[in-house]
Formats: C-alpha cells, structure tokens, sequence
C-alpha cells in the first residue's frame, strides 16, 4: 500500500535505486575532486580576507607580513595532503581519521576523532552557505535583508540535491566547481599580465581608504607575535576539508586508494595556488580591510558607518583586475558565490560515510548504516543539514563569527591521525624484512611524523589564539558527540550481552508449561471471525475471548448474539467503570502470569488494513495503545490478525497498475518480484 508521501518523495529525490547498482555510484577523478575538495577549494573566497581582517589589528602596515603568512600555509597545505595519501593508501576502508586512531591509538582516541569531524562537518555547512549567502547578497540586496532565511532554504536545496544520490549530486556540483577554479587561474593569470606585461594600475574598490584601529601604528614584541598567529590560524580555514577525501576512499573507483591519492594531490595544488594567487592580488591592488568597518574604516577621513558594505577579497581583486561590472567580474563572483553553496556538500559527503561507520561499530544509531532509497546514506545527510541548520539560525548566518568556531575540529583530527599513522608504521617495520618494503614505510613514517609536529603546533596556535573568539563552541560540541556516542555505545553492548544465547540456562530456552490465548472482541463481524479461527490452529492449552464492557447495552448485545451464533469460545466480559478500553485488558493479562508464572499469554488482536492514510486515524487507535503496552508486559506475546478493507485492495490494484512502484525501502528489502522480468520485457 502506497503511503501518501510516496509521490512526491519520488518527484524529489527520484526513483528508488536496487542494490545492485551502488557500484555505478562510484565517481571518477573529474567528479570526486568537486565532491570531496569543493571545500577547501572554496576557502580561497574567504581565507585570505580573515588573514587580512586580523592583519589590520595593526593598520594596513601589516599586510606586508601576509605573503609570509602564505607560505606557512603552503607548507602546512602541502604536508597534510602528503600524510593523507599515506593514509589513504594504508586504509583504504573509508574510516579515515577515525580508522586510523581507534586501529594505533585505541577506542577513546578513535571518538575523540570522531567527534571533531563531526563537529567540523557541521560547521563546514553552515559557515559556507552563511559566507556565500554574504557574497550573494553583495549584489541582490532581498539575500541581505533575509540572510537567515535564505542560508536556510539553500541548506534544504543541497539537502534533496545529496539526497538523490552521490554520483547524480557530483555531477550537478563539478560544473560551478571547474567554472570557479576556472575563474580564478583567469583572475590570476590576467592580473599577473597586466602588472607585468601591460603595466597598467590597479587599484581595488578599497584602495583609497584608510583603516584606524587602536593600533593603526603597528604592534612589536609579543603582541604582534600574537597577532600572527592569529593571522595564520585563520589562514588554515583553506585546510578544511582535506581529510574529507581519506573519509571518502569507498565511493571513489577501484583502484580507489590510488584515485583518492591522485586527487588529494590535484586538490593541494590547486588550492595553494588560488590562495597564494588571491593573497598576492590583494597586496597588489592595495584591498583594504577591517573587523569593524564600520568604524575602522575611513572614507575620506570620516567613519564608513553602519551602512557601509565591506566586500570579500576575492570580490574586490576582481574588480581590480577585470573592472567592477564587466562581465569577467559578474561572471566569478556569480561562480565564488555558487561555489560556497557548493562547497558544503564536501560535509554532506563525510558526514554519512563516517556517520555510517561510527553506526557500524554500533557508537551511533544503527539507522544511519542504512542506504536509502538512492543508495546514499540518507539519514546521515539529514542528520548533518539539521544540525547545521541549527547553527544558522543560532548565529543568524553571520559567517565572521561562526568562523571562529571553526578549524579546531580539523586539526585534533590531524594530529591525532598522524601520530596513529606514525604507529602504524613502527609495528609493520617490526615484521617487515623486504629492504624496499622497509624504506617506503620509513619514508612514509617520516613524513607522518613531521605532519604530526606540525599539524600539532597548529592545534596549539588554534586554540589560543581563537580560544576566546568562540573556539570553545567546538570544544563542547566535541564533548557532546563524545559523550553522546559513548551512551549509544553502552547502551547497545548492554542489550547485545542482555539477548546473546545462554548454552546453560536462560527464560529464552525455558519451554512454558502452557499458553492461554486470548482474543480481543468488541463486536461480531468478520475480522473477529477471523482471528478466532485463526487462534483456534495455534492449538493453544486454554482459548477464551475478552470484551471491555464500557456500555453495558452494547456488552449484553454482544453476549446474546454470541450465544445465539453458538462459537465454542467462552467470552469472558472485563468491566471498566471508566470506559477504559486498555488498562483492564493489561491487568487481566497480569492477573494470569501472577497467577501462572510459567505459562504465557498469546493475545490476538482483530486488525483493519486501510487504503489511505486519514483512514488510518478513524481505526485501530485501541489496538496500536494496547499493542504499544503490551510489548512491555513479560511472558506475554502479541499478534495482528489483519482484516483487508476495500479502499487497501484497490490500492493494491492501482499500485500493480504501475509500470514500477518504489515502496520505501524497497532497495533495502531487495528486488520486487517480478520486476527484473518486467523489466527485460520493457528493454
């Protein structure tokens, strides 16, 4: 029977997928590198703006620290992306970080893991849709005005795009990737021409402008120390999403290891050189920027004011380098804009593949092990979109300070990966006698070992320097899905030692001495009929029927009818002074396991099966109350003896009728029958 949010569950999400298809999900190269590393690719729209917003703590003087800023992120860049393809390489499964620790560090460091990345998949959401809502609302001033609820719409637009599936959402999303890359190489290469080649003048938007803080004249010491590494923590964003990719390794074709290696490498590439590319433009075309433009930045001596709309990096080159308006500009900052909605769907991506495997190993809910009906993993792309949808709406889409909760997740992740892979290295090198086998794993363990003292001094400078700045969000919300996870995974070793066999003893293998059946009447008529037959070929020890009587009228109505039809079935009458139809059912029933411990009580329940759903509401609302009570009452079982009404046999007809039909879950309970037939017939 096809359930009312059939249809336009198909409208939205399309048709079911069988089984046996997942492998055609599996993406080539072109598509994994938009779908995986659209987010760091992406960082080039906002991360060299934070380094700048930091930098002019101290006045534009300082921007001149900033190509040094780009170079230790190139190398941070460039040593992450080459401990991943050690990783990916080791561990193939998908686990990636979270396999990784829990496999050389043990469980506690596996959830810690675990936790940060899903932290930091949420956050990925909601500061990219929050920063591209910002980019688009630069020129359409309706997104500005309703900015929240606009990151929210855009949350539920990527939510059914991810949930039709990986390789059809990959498809859509490679597009404005490549546009976006596209766009900024053309940036890039057609400033470098025009300052080097044609020597024109570029001047930014800003270029005029002036910034005073409270230290326009510069810090020393310890203080601009501080200021640096601020400057750089912030210039890490462009690492987010990195380990997305070793999280990924399953939906990537064979070889997979190898694929994912390849595009962690294209990945770094590109990035570094769009970062370095935008960081190097902005310096050229003097971009102004503050953290309070309002009163930070001059314009012609005066306040800019409230009104005053402070333009991303990326907005402002270009409009530089191609001339605000023309349609170069119109057409990258429609692309940077796109590509920031886009870049979440690295977290749609990670979140499900770890959420499915921290489910396997049963610390989440096992539901979110489940594929949908489009092979992909469906409730964790909606578990992830509500959570960051939380967010959105707590921080009201303002990307500067949910960014602050940002980057601390990732790096824990590093680290701790790292080191585990450092490890894994040292006990293969124990067993392994091949001398090129040995010197790769050296190799390898060198250059893990150097990522986890980097990675770990970043993890450091992080959480100082945006401790206050709301760092400590994301060090709660770690300890939340910690703990969370913990409880899941008590809870489910719990009842698997509950319910594991006992050889020795156990109620499971106790036999009962008898079964007393019970069958539930409020009135003569077929369904009863029904399950009384039915109860009569369970050859139970004792066979009665109950009735509740609420009316007295109705109760001797049925008594006389009974005895008039002459059913050999004694019916016994339970009187409920309070109309009660469910509690003198339950107390009967306890009454007879108090009085017979050893004996179990069947009890069977006359069912309607309805066509449509509003008519499930005007029937078998006693029967699912004393279903639901009596589940939770030992020693007694409970079965539906199912009566088809008319309107659920035309439903079924209808629903033949149709040249396939995808009920919920068809995909997990396997193939309909008949269906491969029907469909070599349609071929």
């Amino acid at each position: 029977m096809p359930k009312l949010t059939d249809v336009p569950k198909r409208i939205l999400i399309g048709r079911a997928l069988r089984s046996d298809r997942l492998g055609e999900t599996l993406l080539p190269k072109r598509i994994a590198l938009p779908v995986f590393a659209s987010d760091p690719l992406s960082s080039v729209a906002y991360a060299p703006g934070e380094v700048l917003l930091v930098l002019s703590i101290a006045g534009a003087s300082a921007y001149h620290f900033s190509p040094w800023i780009a170079v230790a992120v190139i190398v941070l860049m460039f040593t992450v992306v080459a401990s991943y393809r050690q990783n990916v390489r080791a561990y193939p499964s998908g686990g990636g970080d979270y396999e990784v620790a829990t496999t050389n560090l043990g469980r506690r460091a596996g959830l810690t893991v675990a936790s940060a990345l899903l932290v930091d998949y949420v956050l990925t959401i909601a500061v990219s849709i929050s920063s591209g809502v910002e980019n688009l609302g630069s020129a359409i001033p309706f997104v500005v005005e309703h900015k929240t609820a606009c990151a929210v719409g855009i949350i539920l637009l990527l939510t059914l795009m991810n949930l039709r599936g990986v390789r059809e959402s990959g498809t859509l999303f490679a597009i404005p990737t490549y546009c976006f890359v596209a766009g900024v190489f053309g940036l890039i290469v057609w400033g470098i021409v025009r300052s080097t080649v044609l020597g024109d003048d570029m001047k930014a938007p800003t270029a005029d402008y002036e910034i005073h803080t409270e230290h326009t004249e510069g810090l020393a010491g310890f203080a601009l120390a501080f200021l640096l590494l601020r400057a750089f923590s912030s210039g890490c964003a462009a690492l987010t999403g990195v380990e997305a990719i070793s999280n990924g390794v399953p939906a990537f074709r064979k070889p997979k290891s190898k694929n994912a290696a390849n595009t962690l490498a294209m990945m770094g590439v590109i990035a570094v050189t769009m970062f370095c590319g935008i960081i190097a433009l902005a310096l050229a075309t003097d971009v102004k920027m503050a953290e309070k433009p309002a009163s930070e930045i001059l314009i012609d001596g005066v306040p800019a004011g409230a009104d005053y709309t402070q333009n991303p990096v990326i907005s402002q080159v270009a409009a530089a380098v191609f001339g605000d308006g023309s349609l170069p500009f119109v057409y990258l900052s429609a692309a940077t804009a796109l590509v920031l909605f886009l870049a979440a769907n690295t977290a749609y991506n990670g979140f499900p593949l770890l959420g499915s495997i921290l489910a396997q190993d049963r610390y989440l809910p096992r539901q979110l092990h489940t594929r949908g009906d489009r092979l992909a993993f469906s409730n964790g792309i909606v578990l992830v979109a509500a959570a960051a949808t939380i967010l959105v709406l707590v921080y009201e889409a303002d990307s500067t300070r949910l960014i602050q909760l940002y980057i601390v997740g990732v790096f824990v992740s590093f680290t701790l990966s790292q080191i585990g892979m450092v490890r894994h290295w040292n006990r293969h090198l124990r067993s392994e006698r091949v001398p090129a086998n040995r010197r790769h794993m050296i190799r390898s363990r060198a250059i893990n070992t150097f990522g986890a003292f980097f990675t770990g001094m970043v993890l450091v400078v992080v959480l100082v320097t945006k401790f206050s700045h709301g760092a400590w969000v994301s060090l709660v919300g770690m300890g939340l899905f910690y703990a969370l996870m913990t409880a899941i995974r008590r809870h489910y070793d719990g009842v698997s030692d509950e319910l594991a066999a006992d050889d020795d003893s156990g109620e499971a293998l106790v036999r009962p001495s008898r079964v007393h059946s019970i069958v539930l009447v409020s009135k003569i008529h077929k369904p009863t009929l029904r399950a009384l037959s039915y109860a009569r070929l369970m050859r139970s020890d004792t066979l009665e029927a109950v009735t509740i009587s609420v009316d007295p009228a109705e109760t001797k109505e049925l008594r006389r009818e009974w005895d008039q039809r002459g059913l050999d079935v004694p019916l016994k009458i339970l009187e409920s002074p309070y109309r009660e139809v469910t509690r003198p059912v339950i107390d009967y029933v306890k009454r007879l396991r108090r009085e017979s411990p050893r004996d179990v009580v069947s009890v069977y329940i006359p069912e309607y099966v309805v066509g449509h759903w509003y008519e499930q509401l005007l029937h078998n609302q006693s029967a699912l109350r004393l279903k639901g009570r009596l589940l939770f009452t030992p020693g007694v079982m409970v079965t539906s003896v199912p009566w088809q009404l008319e309107s659920s046999e035309i439903a079924r007809k209808r629903a033949r009728k149709r040249a396939e039909w995808n009920a919920p879950g068809a995909v997990r309970r396997g193939p309909v029958p008949g269906a491969r037939k029907r469909d070599e017939h349609q071929q």
